[in-house]
């Protein structure tokens, strides 16, 4: 696995995902809150992956036992300390949240991109908005979409796929399945029988691999072509599909949406 260090100026992936799908003018998501939070949590365990931290193996995710310097320490520690390995849709429930959405934004006003907007106030809360204080940031995400976007569609292709030995999970019991908090039903709609990650092409006009996880990650959570109506996102798709961390927010949002048909029709 190749791993995928960040460059010391560039956003890590949850904050490259929340600043694109921030109203820059008045700091309001662009998309609903769950869907929000689910893909910082999809977007967390793939900046994990990008730098190798973690590994899906079979249908479950795994600490590969690297130490990168990340961010992200906290969930990395919550991973590996589980006794049982979890689904990528069931890690996906499990970090996703309002304070970490929160952090992922503070760290973004501590470097000066975005403000933090609404304290309390005479005894009131008034929501918090991060608006957009520095537009450099996200105006060069842009140009890189646009431009992988703008490519061949093969373009966007993971030219190979880390495909890890799905039969290494054959052991695992039902027993362990239920320890792990999934249900045999998770484990075969979350889980994928290859660990496909993109991967980096030796054509240097060819998309950055975190540009392409980037582009995962917004259309899973309907966020690319609010951003970009014109491309043709067909291609996006089938990428959004064939990532684990997308595809573990794509599956937890369908069933978020279920839930909410279901509730409505009581």
């Amino acid at each position: 696995m190749d791993v995928e260090t960040p460059k010391a100026t560039e956003l890590n992936l949850p904050q490259a995902f929340l600043l694109l799908a921030t109203n820059d003018v008045n700091g309001k998501p662009e998309v609903p809150v769950f869907a929000l939070r689910t893909t910082v949590a999809g977007a967390i365990l793939a900046e994990l992956d990008l730098i190798g931290a973690i590994e899906l193996q079979g249908k479950r995710v795994r600490d590969t036992g690297e130490a990168p310097e990340t961010e992200f320490r906290r969930e990395l520690e919550v991973i590996r300390g589980k006794s049982r390995p979890h689904t990528p849709k069931g890690w996906v429930g499990m970090l996703e949240g309002r304070a970490v959405v929160q952090r992922v934004y503070e760290g973004m006003a501590s470097l000066g991109i975005v403000e933090h907007v609404g304290e309390k106030h005479l005894g009131r809360f008034r929501a918090v908005r991060y608006p957009e204080k520095d537009h450099a940031p996200e105006a060069a995400l842009l140009e890189k979409i646009q431009a992988a976007l703008s490519g061949a569609p093969s373009d966007l292709e993971p030219p190979e796929t880390t495909a890890t030995d799905a039969g290494s999970d054959a052991g695992t019991t039902d027993a362990e399945a239920l320890d792990a908090g999934t249900t045999d039903a998770e484990a075969l709609d979350a889980g994928t029988s290859d660990s496909a990650k993109p991967a980096a092409k030796h054509d240097s006009k060819a998309p950055e691999v975190r540009t392409i996880v980037l582009i995962a990650l917004l259309q899973a959570a309907g966020m690319l072509g609010k951003l970009f109506p014109a491309a043709d996102l067909t291609r996006a798709n089938e990428l959004s599909k064939d990532y684990w961390p997308s595809r573990a927010v794509e599956d937890e949002l369908r069933m978020i949406r279920l839930a909410e048909q279901e509730a409505a029709n009581l």
